[in-house]
């Protein structure tokens, strides 16, 4: 509440990943980072499809390693319900929970870990948001998608030949789910002159050197190893942030509330990532901070391009911008002020970019 900053004095103890492997290959390597850390049982979820196309290397490495599987299956389901008759039927012996996939199953294996007090090893197939990293899960609850506690991964697993062989939409969704970072912040300090929070200088640290390194990395294809790297460590370094402060608002504010949105009014939206991207730009430009270098990163990787062949509705981002603070009441982001929302509008209307995509003439 504002005026009512805790500055109390404690002590800090944080989750952090005991493993941390990005670079090709490693999804070949993953029986060997468990095994190194003394653990003999495993259960594994992936993706739709995806037993098909790594469960034969999955599974040759834990034989390799003497990792005894004691379930695999393949998950598609995000109903909280699901996943708690799900995570209370896992075997006893079970030592640790690994989930191999996109958002979906990454989101059910971490709260099924959650709820057994088990380390869960997260192995994303795409770098489609920082949703692998996070200690948060968006589940169904009585049918609409409700953010709720999770277990902070154990181990992060990210191949990068796998990621590289995931539709570019993903990539561009990565993209913009980092970018953001840059509009959180400034929004979490913004809230934090009005009284409404303290913000904690070490996350702060820790989620402007993660997007800092990323817009700073050369490269010639968002497929060039390096830049996936860089992303994928970048997108890891955002939940560590969050980690630490106890809460999103070091990589989430008021570009994320216009998605978070744009996801209730639409039957069918758009990437998280993408939507974020855009509200991204379109906030940088509102606070006045940092929009030239927002612009010039979705112009280079090809984001902007994709966002184009979208049919994107400017009045749905209108309407997601008068939401945007009912959906988070208790925050105070540049949105939450009836002036920033005005000016966001304008920006959609009369921003060169924005026309462009938006097809506006």
């Amino acid at each position: 509440m504002k005026g009512e900053k805790h500055n109390t004095m404690m002590t800090s103890h944080i989750a952090i990943p005991t493993i941390l492997k990005v670079g090709k290959g490693a999804l070949g390597e993953i029986g060997t980072y468990i095994k190194d850390s003394s653990i003999n049982n495993a259960v594994i979820y992936f993706g739709n499809g995806l037993v098909e196309l790594f469960g034969e290397q999955v599974m040759k490495s834990l034989k390799e390693n003497e990792i005894n599987l004691l379930e695999y299956r393949e998950l598609d389901t995000v109903d909280i319900n699901d996943i708690i008759e799900l995570a209370f039927a896992i075997d006893t012996k079970a030592q640790v929970i690994v989930g191999i996939g996109g958002g979906k199953v990454i989101d059910a294996a971490k709260y099924a870990a959650y709820l057994r007090k088990l380390p869960f090893v997260s192995v994303p197939t795409s770098a489609s948001s920082d949703g692998f990293s996070s200690a948060s899960a968006s589940l169904l609850v009585n049918g609409r998608r409700t953010s709720v506690p999770a277990k902070m991964a154990y181990g992060i697993v990210a191949d990068t030949d796998v990621i590289k062989s995931a539709p570019e939409k993903f990539l561009y969704s990565g993209i913009g789910d980092l970018v953001s970072k840059i509009t959180a912040l400034y929004d979490w300090s913004f809230e934090d002159s009005c009284g409404y929070t303290a913000m904690n200088d070490f996350a702060v640290m820790i989620a402007k050197k993660a997007v800092n390194s990323f817009v700073r990395t050369p490269f010639s294809s968002i497929k060039d190893d390096l830049f996936l790297r860089e992303l994928l460590d970048s997108l890891a370094l955002s939940g560590i942030a969050n980690e630490i402060a106890g809460g999103s608002a070091p990589t989430s504010g008021s570009e994320h509330l216009i998605s978070h949105a744009l996801d209730k009014m639409l039957p069918t939206p758009e990437l998280h990532g993408i939507q974020v991207g855009v509200a991204t730009y379109i906030m940088s430009v509102v606070q006045e901070h940092r929009f030239v270098r927002v612009n010039t990163i979705f112009t280079d990787t090809g984001f902007w391009n994709y966002v184009e062949t979208l049919g994107l509705n400017v009045e749905d981002y209108e309407k997601a911008i008068d939401m945007a603070p009912s959906i988070k009441p208790f925050r105070h982001t540049y949105l939450h002020e009836e002036q920033y929302r005005i000016k966001a509008k304008e920006v959609l209307h009369n921003d060169l970019q924005m026309k462009k995509i938006f097809h506006l003439d």
